[in-house]
This record gives structure tokens, sequence and C-alpha cells, in this order.
């Protein structure tokens, strides 16, 4: 700590050149802090999934439909015990920029399915008896400040009503329900139920988008979907089962590969940003040539010289970094609705402070060997 004051002073040396390379290195970190933190929500979804749960979907595309008739049959293939069902339904409220992850399902079996998911047991008895009956996540219900009673109008971008062709369904809210991790993304869904939407749609009668499937045992979860798919073979709808995660996986990247456009963003910037640090660096060693030479010959060791210009290099670089990843921070809530968690993962600050090091380490070591290898009387002389 006693070299502090040196390395501050040679620091801002130059106040606008650091100020700017500062504020460089600042945006590469909180832009690192906004995109790992979406990664990681994105991931985190994907780890939440259930060892204990297949999806079942058509062999063409999660698009299609599939029968209704198929949970019966996909109930009777040995290790299954519970079986559920859901479909897409597209819905926004209000306004297109306000989404509504909504499903047609039943009541029973959705929840039985999901323990997860907490509904009081007089809210799934309104639900099971209520035809136009809905339950939604508390996120959701939170952010467009729904209670129970409320009359909640959904615009479906796929499906129309039978009796007027409209694309305008509307759900009376009988529950608020909450996932037990605390995951708000999982508590943005609106469900209702399945045989009131089958009736009332003007097309798909008798079909779901995918099925839910609970097996006995985890360890025999390919055999079980692989005795799914096998029944179906050869027919006019075939079907493909995988795991919950690998359904969860391949659904976002539907959306698109997350952790691939933030990878690449990012090794973008950060070379980038290693050559603009690098160079700075270089500059700042050239411009005080005579003065590390006189600290050498105050008794300042090659190796101590060394660390001296090093340590400048990772100071600049952490303390860029603590200001972006912290400013990530404070604006990270602001996404809370749309990716469930209210703060900045930890693993993402540490991986930025990591990160802040090694950029240090390899745009500081050339510029720091070659102070450490200056001959005093060249130095000095200006040779």
């Amino acid at each position: 700590m006693k070299y502090f004051p040196l390395l501050w002073s040679t620091l801002w040396r130059k106040k606008a050149r650091t100020i700017f390379t500062l504020l460089a290195i600042v945006m590469a970190f909180l832009l690192f802090g906004m995109l790992q933190g979406v990664n990681s929500a994105f991931n985190r979804t994907i780890e939440l999934a259930n060892v204990n749960r297949l999806v079942v979907i058509s062999k063409i595309a999660l698009t299609e439909s599939l029968p209704f008739s198929y949970t019966q049959q996909i109930e009777a293939v040995p290790g299954v015990s519970g079986v559920s069902y859901a479909s897409w339904f597209g819905g926004w409220y209000q306004d297109p920029k306000n989404p509504i992850f909504s499903y047609p399902v039943d009541p029973t079996r959705h929840f039985d399915m999901f323990p997860e998911l907490k509904l009081p047991p007089e809210q799934l008895e309104a639900f099971r008896n209520t035809r136009s009956g809905a339950v939604v996540g508390k996120a959701a219900a939170d952010k467009y400040g729904w209670k129970i009673g409320d009359r909640i109008p959904l615009h479906s971008e796929i499906w129309t009503r039978k009796a007027d062709g409209q694309s305008d369904w509307t759900f009376d809210l009988v529950g608020i329900f909450t996932h037990d991790s605390g995951d708000t993304m999982q508590e943005n869904l609106l469900l209702f139920q399945h045989e009131y939407f089958d009736e009332a749609r003007a097309f798909g009668r008798g079909t779901v988008g995918w099925f839910t499937v609970r097996i006995s045992d985890p360890g025999q979860a390919a055999q079980v979907g692989a005795a799914i798919d096998k029944r179906f073979a050869n027919s006019l709808d075939e079907t493909k089962a995988q795991s919950e995660k690998e359904f969860q996986m391949g659904f976002m990247k539907q959306i698109a590969d997350i952790n691939y456009i933030v990878t690449r963003i990012l090794v973008a910037v950060f070379v980038a940003l290693l050559f603009a640090t690098g160079s700075t660096m270089m500059q700042s060693v050239r411009e005080r040539i005579p003065e590390l030479a006189v600290l050498k010959t105050l008794g300042f060791s090659d190796t101590r010289v060394l660390v001296l210009v090093l340590s400048e290099s990772v100071l600049l670089c952490v303390l860029s970094a603590a200001i972006g990843l912290g400013l990530a921070t404070l604006m990270f809530p602001a996404f809370k609705d749309m990716l469930g968690i209210v703060k900045l993962p930890g693993d993402v600050i540490v991986g930025g402070f990591v990160t802040a090091v090694l950029l240090a380490l390899v745009t500081g070591l050339p510029p720091a060997l070659r102070a450490r290898s200056l001959n005093i009387v060249d130095a000095l002389a200006g040779r």
C-alpha cells in the first residue's frame, strides 16, 4: 500500500488520456455485466429443468400440433407416472409490447405435474370449476395490477374464436400462483382452461401443442422417451420425446442462441479493448523512461520497477471494471420482469473482476518488461 500514492499519481499523469481509457474500459465491463447477466438468466431457466420430466413434441417442429388422444396412449407406456399437456397461445395484454406467456392446460394435471408452482387449494378448485377461469403468476399479477375477480382480456396472435372469428379472449382470474424457487420468470405465466379453449377456438380442435411426461425413474428417461416415440412411429403425427432440459435449450435457441451471441460480442469488444489499452500503456511507459531510470538510480530493482508498471495497469483495469460492473448491478433490476432475476448474479461479478485482472496482465506485461530491461545510462541520455 505504501506505493499506492505513486501509482495513483502516475496513473493521472495525463488526465485526459486516463479518463478516455477508463471510460472505454468502463463501457466494456458495463456491456460484459449486462450481457453475461442476461446469459446467466437464460441458463438458470435451463438449470431449473426437472430430471423427472420429458417433453413430447411433434417430430416435425414445435409449432406442429399433436392429437389430444395421445394422452391415454402415453400414459400406458411403462415407466410413465403422469401426463399433462399445453398449447402455445401467443397472447398479449392491451399492447403487443406486453406479451404474456399463456397456455391452455388441464388444471389438475398441470399442477400435479409441476409441484413447484404453488397455488392455494381453494384457488385450484375454483380454476377447475370455472369454465373461463385463469390463474396467473405473482410476478405478472404485480406487474399489471391484477387481482382475483378481475376479467383479463388477451389478444392472441394465433387463435381466433369460433363464435365471432375474433382473436380477443377474456378470462376470469380465479387464482395467483408462485414458484417455490422465487424465479419471477416462472411467475410470468397465465394459464387457462384447455377444455374451454378447445371448444371455443375456430380451428385445431382435438389437438395440443406438447405433452409433459413425468417418469418414475430418471435413469430410464432415454428408454421411456424411445418407447413413446416408437409407439407413434409411422403414424401421421410422429413424436419427439426429449428431456425437459433439452426442450428448454431448444426453445431458447428458437428465440436466439444467447450464449453464442454474447460470446461473440464480448470477444470482439475485448480484442479491441486489448489493443487500445495496450497501446496506451506502451505510450505511458515511453513517456516516463527517464523517470523510471531515476527510480532505478534511487535503488529500485528491475523486478520492483516491473511490478510498479504492472500494478498501474491492474489498478486502471480493476478500477474501471468496478465502475462498469457497479453500473450494471444498478441497471440490472430493470430487466426483472423479462429475466426473472432481480440482481446481477455473483458469478458474473467475479468473472468480470477475473477478466479485468487478465486484461491488465496481458496489456501491462509488455511495457512492464520493457521498463524492467531499461539501461539507466541510455535512458537518462535519451537513447
